[in-house]
C-alpha cells in the first residue's frame, strides 16, 4: 500500500479516552442494577447528577434540554452515554447532550443518532450547536425530539 500522506495517527485524545472509560463504567453500573424500574430510576439519577457536575452555562442548557426532551417524549429513557446525558428508546440512544467543556468546544451540542427519524430528503442535520436555550430553541428541540420518535 502506498503512503497516504505525512499525517500520523496519534490515537484517541485525552477527552476521548475519558469518554470511553466513562462508557465502560456506565455499562458495568447498568449490569449491576436489578429490576428494569430500578435501572430506569438510577439511570435518570445518574443523568441528573452528571448535569449537576457541569459548569454553569452547560448545566443550565442541559437542564433545559432534559426538561424539554422528557416532557416532549416520555417514552425516551434518560441514561448516560459516553459520560453524556442521553435519551434512549428501546435501549437505543436517540439523542444526547454534549457539554462544551466535555471536548473543550466553544459550544454545546444536541445530537441525534441514526435511530432518530429526522430524515429530510437526501441530506439533514443530526447535530446542533447550542450557545443558549431560549424559548425559540426549546420549541425547536421539542419539534426535533417529537420528529425523532415519530
Amino acid at each position: 500500500m502506498g503512503d497516504t500522506g505525512s499525517s500520523t495517527y496519534e490515537g484517541f485524545t485525552a477527552e476521548e479516552r475519558a469518554a470511553l472509560k466513562e462508557h465502560a463504567q456506565e455499562l458495568k453500573t447498568a449490569a449491576r442494577r436489578r429490576s428494569r424500574a430500578d435501572k430506569a430510576a438510577e439511570a435518570e439519577r445518574d443523568v441528573l447528577a452528571k448535569i449537576a457536575e457541569m459548569g454553569d452555562t452547560d448545566r443550565i442548557m442541559a437542564e433545559r434540554v432534559h426538561a424539554v426532551v422528557t416532557a416532549t417524549a416520555p417514552a425516551l429513557t434518560p441514561k448516560l452515554w459516553y459520560g453524556m446525558p442521553a435519551y434512549a428508546l428501546d435501549g437505543k440512544v436517540v439523542c444526547f447532550f454534549q457539554s462544551a467543556a466535555k471536548f473543550k468546544s466553544r459550544y454545546a451540542t444536541l445530537g441525534f443518532n441514526d435511530s432518530a427519524q429526522l430524515d429530510e430528503g437526501a441530506m439533514w442535520a443530526t447535530a446542533f450547536a447550542l450557545t443558549g436555550v431560549t424559548p425559540e430553541v426549546e420549541a425547536r428541540i421539542a419539534a426535533l425530539v417529537a420528529q425523532a420518535v415519530s
